[in-house]
């Protein structure tokens, strides 16, 4: 069975207070997936380890300037479009403070998730820099053939004229 975290833990654990909890709650935006109240009094929220990771990450995108509306919006889009499915750590979101964005473990993909789904362009210097880097070291090992069969050519005519001049 999975491991279940009490609203009191879930704060602690979180950083959410227990407003946030039931307002999120409330909105759908992050609800306990283990036991829900159901507009019930006296029945405990119950939540996973996942719906932890899931109240940090809304909590870190709010604390950097995301507005609630961006934050839900981006939230539905990725629960939608199966960015949540699997484990949440495969998730990578970046944020501009003005959109947020995930970036596909496959094909590093980067999404903008306040627009459904539109690809943004994305540059990578530093898998740039290797490829450059990976580049130059082939095109000097390839000069550097090149330039030894030069030289072996170069000995060969040299020693055929020194052969024929004989």
């Amino acid at each position: 069975m999975e491991q279940a975290f009490t609203a009191e833990q879930t704060c602690r654990l979180s950083n959410c207070t227990h407003h946030q909890l039931r307002y999120w709650d409330r909105v759908d935006l992050v609800s306990p997936s283990i036991q829900g109240t159901g507009g019930r009094p006296g029945v405990r929220r119950l939540y996973s380890f996942r719906d932890l990771i899931a109240l940090r990450v809304v909590r870190s995108l709010l604390d950097n300037g995301m507005s609630l509306q961006r934050v839900r919006r981006a939230w539905d889009y990725l629960r939608r479009e199966g960015g949540m499915e699997g484990h949440l750590s495969d998730v990578k979101l970046v944020t501009d403070g003005q959109t947020i964005f995930r970036i596909s473990n496959d094909d590093g993909e980067l999404m903008d998730a306040l627009r459904e789904g539109q690809l943004a362009f994305f540059v990578a210097i530093d898998e740039i820099a290797r490829e450059v880097e990976e580049d130059v070291t082939h095109f000097e090992l390839d000069r550097d053939t090149f330039l030894t069969m030069l030289r072996r050519v170069e000995e060969d005519v040299s020693e055929e004229r020194t052969a024929s001049g004989s």
